[in-house]
Order: structure tokens, then sequence, then C-alpha cells
């Protein structure tokens, strides 16, 4: 039952993440290689504000919103000027700078060391340290995030996301401030990735700097990918097949030595043939409404 649930937590974590992630890429048009470092963002400032603040679930991650969406900003101003190739060379750019930042700040994140002991989530007195009451508070919040998302997805404004997608030029000539619409869906976005970085340092109780670094921004892709851009329903069947892989290959009893590298390997491979046989991704690209 245990193992379940962990699942259940994984999922629900990379559900947030992959829901964030298709608002830039699938309805904003946008690749971006920094989640990653957004995601770690969040699991490090929950990990201070509880460890040496005190802090309880609630306040950390009202405060872990308001960083995100801040420092959110070094990628969407950007984005106001460019597009294609030279974007995603500053969002690599940040990525690197966030892990960097995490590695090198010893005396503030622990280096490369990481920072363990992270208390498990207390809210409003209440803690919620078993596995079951962690899955709990993770579906809460991954519902919470689906339900922000699909709500903003149906109104004007996510019609209006994917008018400046289709061609932001028209969309400009029409009135529309497409550079405040950018700093909003990045805003959104990496807050909402950050709280899958607190439901992760939360349950794991640990964090380090291989969570900004570039295979995990690249494995967050995949799963968007995988799973159908531009699709709301694309980020769950993308989250759900890229937690499997891994699970399906312990079953297996493959050496640890050699496991790592051949899940790569599969994911590599799948992002390969989706691409020649399945480019809208295995959950189709039908409308959201």
């Amino acid at each position: 039952m245990n193992y379940l649930l962990h699942l259940l937590i994984y999922l629900s974590i990379y559900l947030i993440v992959s829901l964030s992630l298709n608002l830039i890429v699938g309805y904003c048009g946008l690749l971006t290689l920094a989640h990653g470092g957004y995601f770690a963002l969040g699991s490090y400032v929950y990990a201070l504000a509880t460890l040496k603040l005190g802090w309880e679930f609630m306040p950390a991650t009202i405060l872990i919103v308001a960083i995100a969406a801040v420092l959110s900003l070094a990628v969407s101003l950007p984005a106001w000027r460019f597009r294609g190739d030279f974007f995603v060379m500053i969002t690599l750019a940040v990525q690197v700078l966030l892990f960097s930042l995490f590695y090198n700040s010893t005396n503030l994140t622990g280096g490369a060391e990481g920072l363990a002991g992270i208390p498990k989530p207390k809210l409003l007195g209440i803690a919620f340290d078993s596995i079951g009451a962690i899955a709990m508070l993770s579906l809460v919040l991954a519902g919470g995030c689906a339900l922000v998302s699909w709500l903003l997805l149906n109104s004007p404004w996510g019609r209006l996301l994917q008018a400046m997608r289709d061609d932001e030029l028209a969309t400009r000539a029409l009135g529309k401030n497409t550079r405040l619409l950018k700093v909003q869906v990045f805003a959104i976005a990496c807050s909402m990735v950050a709280i899958a970085g607190v439901i992760y340092a939360a349950y794991v109780s640990y964090i380090d700097p291989s969570a900004a670094n570039l295979n995990h921004s690249i494995l967050m892709l995949c799963m968007v990918i995988v799973g159908g851009v531009g699709n709301f329903w694309g980020p769950l069947v993308g989250a759900a097949v890229l937690v499997a892989i891994p699970e399906v290959l312990r079953f297996m009893f493959i050496p640890d030595a050699y496991a790592a590298n051949i899940r790569l390997l599969l994911y590599g491979l799948l992002l390969v043939v989706m691409m020649h046989f399945r480019p809208q991704g295995l959950a189709g690209n039908y409308p959201i409404d």
C-alpha cells in the first residue's frame, strides 16, 4: 500500500510540473529549459523556511509562490524580444545560473551535500507526517493546480494565450498586450512548478542541486511532449508514462549501475518514436473545452 501511495505522490508532483510547463510550451509556444531550476527553487525555499525560520507549510508556500513569480521575470522579460533558439539559450542560462547558485551557496543551501531533515508539512498545527497524509495533501494540491489551469485555459485569457501562440503580430495588432500576457503566464507556471518542488522536499525530507540540473528540465519537457502539447490532458498522460518507466525497470531486476542509463535511453527512444509516428502526443491534440 505504501508503494502505491509513493507512486501517487510522485504522479501528483509531476502532474503539477507538466501542467505548468504545458502553459508555456503548449499554450504560449515558447520552449524553456529553466523549469527544473524553479522546481528546485521551491524545494530550497521551503527547506530554508522550515529549517531556519520554523515556518509552517502554508506561510512557506505563499512565500515560495511570491518568490517564484518575481524570479520568473528572468525568463518572461527576455520573451518580449526573443523567440526560438535565442530564447531557449536564455532559459538555459537561467537554468545554469540557478543550479550554480544552489551548488555554490554552501552556507545557505549546503552546496553539493544539500539540505537534510526537512520537516514534514504542518498545516494549522496538524502534522502531515505519514505517507498517506502527504499523499492526500499532494493530491489536493495537484487537483487545485489542475482546476486553476482548466479555468484559465477555458477563459478569454486562455484563448488570448493561444492567439498569441498562433500569431503574435496579429494579436498585438488587435490591441492586446502580449508582453503583459507573457509575464502573467510565466509567473503562473513558475509558481506552480515551485509548489511541486515544495511537495517533493516535504516528502523526501532532502534536497540537493541535482533537482536543478539540465537532465531534470529535459525530463519535464519530455513529459509534456510525450503526453501532447497544447492539450489539457497531455500532461497527465505524459507524467503517468514517464513516472511508470523507472518502476517497470525496477521490477525487471536490472542492476542499479545500468538502470539509470537504460532509463535515459528509453526516454530518448520514446521521444524519437513520438516525433516520428505521433507528434501530437499520446493524448492527441484535442480541444480543452
